[in-house]
């Protein structure tokens, strides 16, 4: 059953990354949709899809916040993920692609740092790089959903394997 879960996962990713090359070569010069806009901070639930070590939590929380870089796709991330055994923080910069009027599909890189060491967190048990792939939609002018999927490359000690994390929340728009 875990490894099913793990190829449902990895098969989602892939497939979630095709998608987004594909809508990111699109010809810009056709009519552009405004995506959404603003900061926010927020929280909500993650899990954890892959554990190599077997015995940490694959259920937890998540606070993720967003800066919108005004003029630009670009946004500056943070998420903290956390369970029962241990959390990481991550600083992310993602490039936005507006796909519907206030709602925007994101893919952004950075790293995750892990706070306890030997642990395993939600994405792995020792500090890595992060992609991530996620989308965000302004349900009203100050409540923004939001869902995304984390992959920590080489993130477990003494395995060359990553750790793949997906988050869901809601949060604050300013």
């Amino acid at each position: 059953m875990k490894r099913s879960i793990k190829v449902i996962a990895t098969t989602s990713i892939v497939s979630a990354m095709a998608v987004g090359s594909i809508l990111f070569s699109a010809d810009r010069a056709s009519a552009q949709v405004r995506g959404m806009e603003g900061s926010y901070l927020g929280g909500g639930v993650s899990a954890g899809v892959t554990n190599v070590d077997e015995d940490g939590s694959v259920l937890g929380g998540n606070i993720q916040g967003r800066l919108d870089a005004r003029e630009l796709p670009v946004s500056l991330r943070g998420a903290f993920l956390f369970n029962g055994d241990n959390s990481a923080i991550m600083p992310i910069v993602s490039y936005d692609v507006g796909v519907a009027p206030n709602t925007n599909l994101y893919v952004g890189g950075g790293y995750s740092f892990v706070l306890g060491r030997g642990e395993s967190s939600l994405l792995g048990n020792q500090d890595a790089p992060v992609v991530t792939l996620g989308v965000e939609t302004a349900v009203n002018p100050n409540v923004v959903l939001y869902g995304d999927a984390k992959l920590g490359i080489d993130a477990y000690k003494n395995s060359s394997g990553s750790a793949v994390s997906l988050q869901l929340g809601a949060a604050y728009r300013f």
